[in-house]
């Protein structure tokens, strides 16, 4: 399925006016045609795909570049909903420059308004800013309205040593500078290190809700246009379902809000 430019070009630009609203933009992460369709349902107004999420949901390891093939699929499967969703590419699957472009271009013909790129790597390094930078760059050139969303790990990857704000602020001035749209610094945990990275660039920043961290009214406080939730529904959803089987089990009820067999077919016909 190939989208309509001017429909592209018009729903691009609402998911960039989402990051610029009164209120921060909470992007639940899917994983699946099924779970995108019920946070559309829901009343969300975009939505992110999880690479865990779907990596697991396929039997394939994540952050390694196993999922661009499921990846491509579900951004198309997606485009029947009809709504504003970004795909999450890893860290572009091993792709050149000019590779990556490509792959983004091929997600936007199918629908995707949004791309989320990382600079971890899957030997737990962080790619060359220079390197990171140039396919920022390619991306923009290749699909000028698409929103990307760079993600650096600085404070993910943090087995080597521990976190330096400063080196995670000269990579996402770096990625801004090579085009990219907002910055995404999951990990980031510490309010006063949210704020400062907030104030120190001039892009939406985008970080991961953390349950044991601020609330979205505090991250919203603190400067945050975008919240994701990252693997973290696929994994409560997971745990439902398992925690549901052992109250079978046991004897014990179940909860009594689970949707409906004729809800969900209804999802499966949006």
């Amino acid at each position: 399925m190939t989208v309509d430019r001017q429909r592209a070009m018009t729903a691009a630009r609402a998911f960039h006016a989402l990051h610029h609203g009164d209120e921060p933009l909470l992007l639940p992460n899917a994983w699946d045609y099924g779970s995108a369709a019920a946070l559309i349902a829901a009343g969300f107004p975009a939505i992110g795909t999880t690479s865990l999420g779907v990596a697991v949901a396929n039997g394939l390891p994540d952050g390694q570049g196993a999922t661009r093939a499921e990846t491509v699929a579900l951004a198309h499967r997606l485009a029947r909903l009809s709504c504003l969703y970004s795909v999450d590419i890893e860290g572009g699957f091993g792709g050149d420059p000019a590779g990556v472009a490509e792959l983004v271009a091929e997600l936007a013909d199918a629908g995707a308004v949004g791309v989320n790129l990382e600079d971890g790597r899957p030997d737990g390094a962080l790619a060359a800013t220079s390197a990171q930078c140039a396919r920022i760059a390619a991306i923009k050139a290749r699909v000028p309205d698409l929103f990307v969303n760079a993600r650096t790990d600085t404070h993910w990857l943090t087995a080597a040593r521990p976190p330096v704000l400063a080196d995670t602020i000269d990579r996402v001035r770096a990625y801004q500078a090579a085009g990219a749209d907002g910055v995404f610094v999951p990990g980031l945990a510490d309010p006063a290190e949210i704020g400062a990275l907030a104030r120190a660039v001039d892009a939406p920043l985008n970080v991961l809700f953390l349950p044991a961290g601020p609330t979205v009214r505090q991250l919203a406080e603190l400067g945050v246009r975008r919240i994701s939730t990252g693997s973290l529904l696929f994994r409560a959803a997971v745990h439902a379902a398992v925690a549901t089987v052992r109250a079978i089990a046991a004897g014990r009820p179940v909860a009594p809000d689970i949707p409906s067999y004729a809800e969900m077919a209804e999802l499966g016909r949006r």
